[in-house]
């Protein structure tokens, strides 16, 4: 495969070295006809740009064709039109001043741009000037847009989800940057604070809310994040940023950044990126429950589990991020781009099973890009390596079944406490490649198709997985196939038809289609959409082997003691109807509003006891489960269940006092069904469906109100977000209000008491929270900014196997030099 996309991209770039070069001339101006003197005017696919001189005009160099022009200015809403290029062709803008409400360009899958107002999906921005002007971590923004549910796990691991079915093992959104995954390869899991971009380098942010497999791929499930990141040729210069701040429980917070790029030539661009920060997280111990036992074996306390402080609790925070990527441009907009990145990252991170120690845990990517105008190609590379990670509950209990033992305190939380399984070893690699070609026919088709393959070669060193050695790694394989056809019908009707055709190593072949259509008004779109997108197990899900074997993958099922068939874990399937109007309601009032109902099925359980199994596929369990001798063959595994529909709706207004303040609110609704006659829906096999058979884990409602005022000099925000209470379920993860009559996991469900192998504080939720920003742009050159997260220091309740969250407050100074 990477040979196949060495030759596509040899191919593309002749092709582009022969397309024919044309000169745009026009002239940006003001609503009073004043030239903006300075302005910049982009090409945006294909990342040409040029500025306007002292009286507005401009000039710009592109190959022929239809192109998505954009022109903008600091102060102004920018502004885009898609054009015919051919030579001389005049391509004029006038810019209003004030924030942009239509005028929005989104970099999508296709690698191509579009105004927001034409995209079928529904898409939400975070652009530069949002992130550039937030004193904290940029992630803390998705907490105001609509549909999301965000939430803080602590300082070091802010998470959101969509449209429910959250976990503390949540594989089902994905994260992209600069069009590579950005995932574990292992667990699927998102990088998230592992990534290595930092702040200064993010150009915009899109949150694609449902499924949008058909250009993603698999696991693009109930939505994803796309990060990209600053072009060096649109953006030089040298940056430095640095924060100083303290959280809560009055510990210290500290943040170093960098950012230098540079135009050297029309030919060569570079740039390189560097953070380091470290904090202390909130002060908070997990209970870990045990059944004690005395040296001779009898059972302590009646029996009766005890709790306990994580062992060797370890707060500190600490991460290391660098980036580095070389432009090279053989002929105006065809680009050749080079990237490396790392990462090395200590902190905490919640699970299903308590917290792991997360020690550092290196993260390399090796990227190369091609893009022209009709052809973008890639292949990259990603690492992960970790030697001491280890899972706290899991060691915590090992270590007092050796104090129970008779050893020392010493030899207990030596060695011995991890014999169960408790350390996580990683050097893990993945491959990806990608070709894609795009063109428009007959001026209303535009197709898009593209080829794109994975292989994934997990190797846990015989830790956590079914592999043995450094030598014995996991490789998982899938290649998939994509076909766009827009068309557009005229009268404002658009029309997408799109499918996917993915073939995995052990899952087989999967069929995805979308289909979409679009009316474009004089102020806004109508948008209707009907898609599929399909959730891939993981690798641990396929092939884990935790704690001695007591968790085991079920890429091939299982045999019970009793005869009966557990089958092998498949794809899960989520079928979405959405519609949607993005446009402007009034003079100034601009809204995004969607509703949405989904159809899923063959759920990707969490983690869950079968029983005894007597074989793993065709595998006596004794020669597969390393701890037999006292499992005596009990497992829990993953496995497909049931169908249930869940719906809600999204609002999103924003509104334009003038051209320095403005307001944004937003409310989202989420709620589920399910047949209670089904019996494929009794997940925990108890003879009865209800809500704890799916574990939806989302509030019904959520919103938020802000202010916003962005002056030459003062800036500042304020954001309050309310999230209602509700009850959440995750493995031995609980927290839920008392519900009399039933029990989860065996255990009376009561809040404020332990459950079983953790204790239930209480449902998530229900509460109101408000972040604050302000900022003074000093010169040119230097700006101060501080934030606030809740602001009033409330405990919130936010998350399972994490501390309550409390307020975090950070100062920046932020210097950037020509």
């Amino acid at each position: 495969m990477k040979h196949v996309a060495v030759i596509v991209m040899f191919l593309a770039s002749c092709i582009a070295m022969n397309a024919q070069q044309v000169t745009v001339t026009g002239k940006v101006i003001d609503q009073d006809g004043a030239g903006l003197a300075g302005a910049t005017v982009y090409a945006v696919e294909i990342s040409v740009g040029a500025t306007a001189d002292m009286d507005g005009n401009y000039q710009l160099t592109v190959p022929a064709g239809n192109l998505l022009i954009e022109a903008s200015y600091v102060g102004f809403s920018p502004s885009s039109k898609n054009v015919e290029v051919s030579e001389g062709v005049t391509v004029d803008f006038t810019l209003s001043q004030g924030q942009a409400l239509e005028e929005v360009v989104v970099y999508s899958g296709s690698k191509k741009a579009e105004k927001l107002t034409n995209s079928t999906a529904t898409v939400i921005t975070i652009g530069a000037r949002e992130i550039e002007r937030y004193a904290g971590n940029p992630a803390e923004l998705l907490a105001r847009k609509k549909g999301v549910d965000y939430f803080r796990a602590g300082i070091a691991a802010p998470a959101f989800n969509i449209r429910g079915f959250n976990s503390n093992f949540n594989s089902k959104n994905l994260q992209v940057v600069d069009n590579r995954i950005s995932s574990l390869i292992a667990t699927g899991l998102p990088m998230g604070p592992l990534t290595t971009t930092i702040k200064e380098d993010i150009e915009q942010v899109e949150l694609i809310l449902g499924p949008n497999a058909t250009l993603y791929g698999p696991n693009a499930h109930n939505g994803l994040i796309n990060t990209i990141t600053k072009d060096p040729r649109r953006h030089q210069g040298l940056t430095v940023a640095g924060n100083i701040g303290v959280n809560g429980d009055g510990n210290a917070y500290y943040s170093g950044r960098l950012r230098y790029a540079k135009k050297f030539n029309d030919k060569w661009a570079f740039k390189a990126t560097g953070e380091y920060t470290k904090a202390t997280e909130f002060i908070y111990a997990d209970s870990v429950y045990i059944d004690r036992k005395a040296a001779d074996g009898s059972p302590g306390a009646d029996g009766v589990k005890e709790a306990y402080r994580e062992l060797e609790l370890d707060n500190d925070v600490e991460f290391f991020k660098t980036e580095a990527s070389a432009y090279f441009t053989p002929k105006a907009g065809t680009d050749l781009i080079a990237t490396y990145g790392h990462s090395n990252s200590t902190y905490l991170s919640p699970t299903n099973v308590g917290r792991n120690q997360i020690i550092d845990w290196r993260i390399n990517v090796f990227q190369l890009r091609f893009n022209t105008k009709n052809f973008f190609a890639q292949t990259y590379l990603t690492t992960s390596k970790t030697d001491d990670t280890y899972s706290i509950d899991d060691r915590t209990k090992r270590y007092y079944a050796g104090i129970d033992a008779g050893l020392s305190p010493e030899e207990a939380a030596g060695e011995y406490s991890y014999e169960t399984g408790a350390r996580f070893k990683d050097d893990s690699k993945r491959w990806n490649a990608e070709v894609q070609y795009n063109n428009t026919f007959f001026e209303s088709l535009e197709l898009i198709t593209g080829l794109q393959y994975q292989k994934d070669m997990a190797n846990s060193l015989g830790t956590y997985l079914l592999d043995q050695n450094e030598d014995d790694s996991i490789d998982v394989s899938q290649i998939g196939g994509y076909l766009h056809l827009n068309y557009d019908f005229g009268s404002g009707f658009k029309a997408l038809a799109a499918a996917r055709v993915d073939n995995h190593d052990i899952y087989g072949t999967n069929f995805i289609p979308k289909l979409g259509l679009s009316k474009e008004l004089e102020k806004g779109s109508f948008r209707l959409t009907y898609g599929q997108g399909i959730a891939a197990p993981t690798i641990l899900n396929m092939y884990g082997n935790l704690f001695s074997g007591l968790i085991l993958g079920n890429a091939e099922g299982f045999t019970l003691a009793d005869g009966s068939k557990i089958d092998p874990q498949d794809v899960e399937k989520v079928t979405t109807y959405e519609i949607g109007y993005r446009g402007t309601l009034a003079e100034n009032l601009y809204t995004d509003v969607n509703a949405y109902y989904n159809v899923n099925k063959d759920f990707l359980s969490p983690v869950t006891v079968i029983g005894v199994a007597t074989e793993r596929g065709d595998t006596p369990i004794e020669e597969v489960q390393a701890g037999y001798a006292g499992l005596n063959g009990l497992v829990a595994t993953y496995i497909n269940f049931g169908e249930v529909n869940t719906y809600g709706a999204d609002l999103s207004l924003t509104y334009s006092i003038s051209p320095e303040w403005s307001m944004t609110a937003n409310y989202s609704y989420f709620d589920y069904s399910f047949d209670e006659d089904n019996s494929d829906n009794d997940f925990n096999n108890d003879g009865e469906v209800n809500f704890l058979d799916f574990l939806v884990n989302a509030p019904k409602n959520k919103g938020g109100l802000g202010l916003n005022y962005y002056g030459s000099r003062f800036f500042g925000s304020i954001f309050g977000r309310a999230v209602q209470q509700y009850n959440y379920f995750s493995s031995f993860q609980i927290a839920s209000e008392t519900i009399p009559g039933m029990t989860y996991r065996g255990v009376p469900i009561v809040e404020d008491a332990p459950s079983g192998d953790s204790y239930n504080y209480g449902p998530l939720g229900g509460f109101v929270t408000f972040d604050l920003n302000i900022g003074y742009k000093v010169s040119d050159k230097v700006t101060i900014s501080l934030a606030a997260t809740n602001l009033f220091n409330n405990e919130l309740r936010e998350f399972t196997a994490a501390p309550p969250t409390k307020g975090l407050y950070v100062l920046e100074t932020k210097i950037h030099l020509d």
